[in-house]
């Protein structure tokens, strides 16, 4: 999990626009947007992450820095 691509796709598409990539991965098929990783699965751990942060902003209408902040917190706190 790269930040700086998360941060990247998080500011550049829009839910939808993740949630048709995240499709397409699991489908093994090409995302319609450019979603970078090593693999599929690194590809699919970006679309993840940030459909999770613009959810937070949406539902919880936190602004994108705390959202993401807030995300990397839980990961963090889950692999200790």
């Amino acid at each position: 999990m790269k930040v700086p691509v998360i941060r990247k796709i998080v500011e550049q598409y829009s839910i939808q626009q993740l949630r048709a990539a995240e499709e397409a991965l699991l489908d093994e098929r090409k995302p319609e947007i450019e979603v970078e990783g090593e693999d599929e699965g690194e590809q699919l751990t970006h679309v993840i992450a940030a459909i999770t942060i613009l959810s937070d902003v949406e539902q919880h209408g936190v602004d994108l820095r705390t959202a993401m902040k807030q995300y990397f917190e839980r990961v963090r706190k889950s692999i200790s």
